[in-house]
């Protein structure tokens, strides 16, 4: 195996939180974005808004002194407003898209430059399985979450001939804060229709998303790895 340095943009919780502890695990130098919060013990991180690109500057400044060029890049960070579409404020879509979709875009731009360098580079965007399959009341959050595999497709046509590799994961429901929080009985409706009636633990993800920043994976390039437990079909 070797040694990386890698980015998780959104490490302090949830999904980000599990891939900074697999990456560490793993022996890789961390360094999480964390507009508040931290990343687990051994990341290093970085104060940033994925909105904000002076913020990024600073950030991969940053981790470059620190930890060395960035050479795995995990776009995680993500918001959600959800409401049905008639409810829907501009500001609500325009929010969601601009950190979900333009968030992604100012990280990975960032991280090209070292990356073509080093002629190597993993880019892995954090999408959802409700990119693809669609979920009522979430048209912003879907809208951006599908938008990143037309990303990372444009990506690994600019730039599959550098060693660098442009994959999308995505996830379906997920034990976090944010399912927690949903009522018993609809936890259940949801788990009726997973397929492995369950919900994934974030270590699951993670453990994908490790694989796809291996050496191992260096031939696979703009796929959607979904990681829903069957949900939704490969959609």
């Amino acid at each position: 195996m070797t040694v990386r340095t890698v980015l998780i943009t959104g490490g302090n919780r949830g999904i980000g939180y599990a891939l900074a502890e697999e990456f560490i695990a793993q022996g890789h130098r961390v360094a999480v974005t964390a507009r508040s919060g931290e990343g687990p013990a051994g990341s290093l991180t970085v104060r940033a808004d994925v909105t904000d690109g002076s913020s990024l500057d600073s950030a991969y400044a940053e981790v470059e002194e620190k930890l060395g060029p960035v050479e795995v890049l995990v776009a995680n960070a993500g918001i959600t407003k959800d409401t049905l579409v008639m409810r829907m404020t501009d500001e609500e879509f325009d929010s969601v898209v601009d950190t979900n979709l333009g968030g992604t875009f100012k990280v990975v731009k960032r991280a090209i430059k070292g990356m073509l360098k080093a002629r190597f580079g993993r880019i892995i965007l954090i999408s959802s399985v409700v990119g693809l399959y669609g979920s009522a009341g979430q048209v912003n959050y879907s809208s951006s979450k599908s938008a990143l595999v037309g990303m990372a497709r444009s990506l690994t046509r600019e730039l599959g001939a550098r060693g660098i590799t442009a994959n999308v994961v995505a996830p379906g429901f997920i034990e976090t804060d944010m399912t927690a929080a949903l009522p018993e009985e609809q936890q259940e409706q949801y788990k009726k229709n997973i397929p492995a009636g369950r919900f994934a633990q974030p270590s699951e993800v993670a453990k994908v998303c490790a694989w796809l920043a291996s050496d191992d994976s260096g031939y696979i390039s703009g796929a959607v790895i979904p990681v829903d437990g069957g949900l939704g079909m490969g959609h």
